[in-house]
């Protein structure tokens, strides 16, 4: 950023930490509800985490671009970045779990969650280069409003006599047009959560960040921002008597009420951070300055650990959780918990030992 926020920097290392914790239980047969996401509609803790990062994503571009014009190079370098998000994306599904051969591309995955942040980025930020404020928030109302038109009034080819719904496929347009388009290429056989349609409401998520990082830019009262919570969550919550809060579809209600709920977070994070200056969630901090080199790390290093046979029957994951964390006096919920809150520690650490050694990889 031009000019660091201190309570971005907290809440963007926060929002990697809840990703890492959410992602890497000991088994996922026992795991807490709270750490999953909901089975479809509805909200759990675990479905704020990826909006809360675009949420951030946001933000950052209003303070890397705010002083920039619309040159060949800015526009270059915006690309080249969504461009690496991408690939470290599809590297992911590519070489694991099809390494070392490589050769069974009939159900590679294309989406992701790297993939839908380079997206989101490189629309935001051209966007933002683009428009003022006033026409960015014309715009995100006009795609919510008519995602959920589209998806909830516009009938579905070769299904007569009913409208489309907010279930799950066949009679969903988001699901509909990734079966489509994705075939086998997707998380599950009738849907992904980071499927081609419901990137586009993602770019909302983003457009919301931008907004409140002009919002905090000089903010004067930092009652402002509560409000601005309270208006998001409220417009949320009644819009999902219409159109459902859904994170796999990611439904208009879901983008107001998660930046609702990110808006609050970090209007206390910032009152505490910023105003009163107290001195608190300096390591996260460390995590955030670098959050996507250690969300992909996480992501790597996880996989890989399942991909290793130590013998016929274990992997060096599983043998790791059942000799270390798993122990009779331990319900397996907990036993899971702690293999995960152990792996937050880890790279809590390592963010720690990447700013001590002042190495900030740019991604």
């Amino acid at each position: 950023m031009a000019s660091r926020v201190e309570s971005v920097d907290v809440l963007r290392g926060v929002t990697i930490v809840a990703m890492i914790l959410v992602n890497t239980p000991g088994t996922w047969n026992a795991v807490y509800a709270p750490l999953l996401h909901a089975e479809w509609h509805g909200l759990t803790p675990t479905d704020l985490v990826f909006p809360f990062f675009l949420y951030i994503v946001g933000i950052s571009i209003y303070y890397a671009y705010k002083n920039k014009s619309n040159t060949k190079s800015t526009y270059g370098k915006i690309a080249i970045r969504s461009l690496k998000l991408i690939g470290l994306g599809v590297f992911l599904n590519l070489f694991l779990p099809y390494f070392p051969f490589l050769n069974d591309y009939e159900t590679l995955r294309f989406p992701g969650v790297l993939q839908r942040i380079g997206i989101v980025f490189f629309i935001a930020s051209i966007l933002y280069l683009n428009c003022n404020w006033k026409t960015l928030l014309g715009m995100g109302l006009v795609i919510l409003m008519g995602y959920w038109l589209f998806l909830g009034f516009v009938p579905i080819p070769n299904i007569e006599g009913e409208l489309p719904t907010f279930d799950r496929a066949p009679n969903n347009w988001a699901n509909y047009i990734d079966l489509k388009l994705l075939g086998k290429h997707m998380w599950q056989s009738d849907y992904d959560p980071e499927g081609i349609l419901s990137t586009i409401p993602a770019i909302v998520t983003c457009i919301s960040g931008i907004l409140i990082g002009k919002l905090l830019d000089g903010l004067g009262d930092v009652r402002l921002l509560f409000y601005t919570a309270f208006g998001l969550l409220v417009s949320g919550y009644a819009f999902n008597i219409w159109f459902p809060i859904n994170k796999a579809i990611w439904s208009s209600s879901f983008v107001l009420a998660t930046s609702g709920w990110a808006t609050l977070i970090l209007a206390i994070i910032y009152y505490l951070k910023d105003v009163k200056q107290y001195a608190f969630g300096s390591i996260f901090k460390y995590v955030g300055m670098n959050a996507i080199t250690i969300y992909f790390l996480s992501s790597f290093i996880s996989k890989t650990m399942y991909l290793i046979q130590v013998n016929e029957h274990e992997n060096v994951h599983s043998l790791l959780y059942q000799t270390v964390f798993v122990h009779s006096f331990l319900s397996d919920e907990l036993s899971s918990l702690l293999y995960a809150l152990v792996v937050v520690v880890f790279y809590l650490g390592l963010g720690f030992l990447l700013f001590k050694k002042k190495v900030f990889i740019k991604v």
